[in-house]
């Protein structure tokens, strides 16, 4: 079993993946392993990630296919699985309170690195090239869960942000032109993958 200590970026990375799609699996009373997955054109985000915890991860990530049992479209990506540790079992109980994922209602003391809020823009940000704005798609959380987030942006790096409702989607956290901005300028330098260059377009 790895008995490891997390660095400050490891931290981040986790924390902004753990927001975002990823999730913790329950090992044994204490312990819990990351699981990694993301589409199949996102490779490289997988092994980004995976290299972000060289002591975890070994291996390579594994390509997948899975067909949706109502609409039948087929679904192709990225898994990878890292090993169980005391350390993953921790945040576990952070993020999965009762065994269901949460955002956490100490949030504003998780995610204080730009490089956190990067990771989780990566995974379920959008940007409209359009009108020039942002979401941050939360899922099915609470409105509580919503204006911890939300709470979190404007005390930690002052940005301003409404929550949506996007019914069948849930909530969102909606970034206005000038707070896309400030975002953007916020994260760039985290955001190195040319995949996810088009979340970071040029704002006038």
């Amino acid at each position: 079993m790895q008995k490891i200590s997390l660095t400050r970026n490891q931290k981040a990375v986790l924390v902004g993946t753990l927001l975002g799609d990823g999730s913790l699996q329950k090992t044994g009373e204490k312990n819990a392993r990351l699981r990694l997955e993301h589409g199949g054109k996102q490779k490289d985000y997988v092994l980004w990630k995976m290299h972000a915890f060289p002591r975890l991860f070994q291996g390579k990530p594994v390509y997948l296919r899975r067909v949706h049992t109502k609409t039948l479209a087929t679904y192709e990506y990225w898994r990878a699985q890292s090993s169980a540790s005391p350390v993953l079992g921790t945040w576990r109980a952070l993020f999965y309170p009762g065994g269901k994922k949460r955002i956490p209602e100490n949030l504003v003391e998780i995610l204080t690195e730009p490089l956190a809020l990067a990771v989780w823009y990566m995974d379920d940000g959008y940007y409209n090239p359009k009108d020039h704005n942002s979401f941050l798609y939360l899922g099915r959380v609470s409105r509580k869960e919503a204006e911890c987030a939300q709470d979190m942006l404007s005390k930690n790096f002052e940005l301003s942000v409404r929550i949506y409702d996007k019914k069948n989607k849930g909530f969102a956290l909606y970034f206005s032109t000038v707070e896309t901005k400030k975002l953007h300028t916020l994260i760039r330098q985290h955001v190195v993958l040319p995949t996810f260059a088009y979340k970071l377009g040029d704002i006038p």
